[in-house]
């Protein structure tokens, strides 16, 4: 009878083992940052400096026209050549208030870096923007930018942000396509394929976060 008990009491052992490494892959496979479906008449919102504006290339090929045509959803470019995050961080409020967006891709950052200001500086400018957009009540997708560098990979500041307000996050594509001199129309800028490739990046992150079917 003990025999049997203790049997009994490792196969359940077993199978609870089981459930728990079962649930700790469902939830890692389901993991990173939520988003809000959008509805139709929703607007994104794409906000930072020369690689949002689409430097390198027409308007049609920037990356928010091109991501428009893609989600068939209205992306608004909202990008200014040279501005650095402090630049930004003055001009949101008022685009916000002008475009009313539903949600906001941020790619902003660069320009500190070319410059070579102080990061932490960057970072809390990042913050006050992520901050002031989800106290709107306004969904917030971050785009990692590479520091300049031989190696190029993103700014370590913007996992800490995408961690600390819990928002997706795309931290390579824009090294990767930075790295790739057939994707670049000069030192910095991206030609028509490489923001062909950044737009469905982000479509993709969108669609991995739950905001597109």
């Amino acid at each position: 009878m003990k025999a049997l008990l203790d049997y009994r009491n490792t196969k359940r052992r077993h199978w609870l083992a089981n459930l728990v490494i079962a649930s700790l892959l469902l939830l890692s496979a389901c993991g990173g940052a939520r988003l809000d479906p959008l509805a139709p008449g929703d607007r994104i919102l794409a906000f930072g400096d020369s690689l949002t504006v689409g430097v390198g290339t027409g308007g049609d090929s920037a990356y928010p026209a091109v991501l428009q045509r893609m989600t068939r959803i209205e992306v608004i470019n909202a990008g200014v050549s040279g501005e650095t995050s402090a630049e930004g961080r003055q001009r949101l409020p008022a685009v916000l208030d002008e475009y009313r967006p539903d949600l906001v891709i941020l790619c902003h950052g660069g320009n500190d870096f070319l410059r070579r200001q102080d990061t932490s500086a960057t970072k809390a400018n990042l913050a006050a923007m992520i901050e002031l957009m989800q106290s709107r009540g306004i969904q917030v997708v971050l785009i990692g930018v590479p520091e300049p560098g031989i190696f190029l990979s993103s700014a370590k500041l913007y996992a800490e942000l995408a961690d600390q307000y819990d928002i997706p996050i795309d931290n390579n594509t824009m090294a990767d396509l930075q790295g790739n001199a057939s994707l670049k129309s000069d030192r910095v800028h991206l030609n028509a394929a490489g923001y062909q490739q950044f737009a469905e990046a982000v479509s993709a992150l969108l669609s991995e976060a739950g905001a597109l079917p």
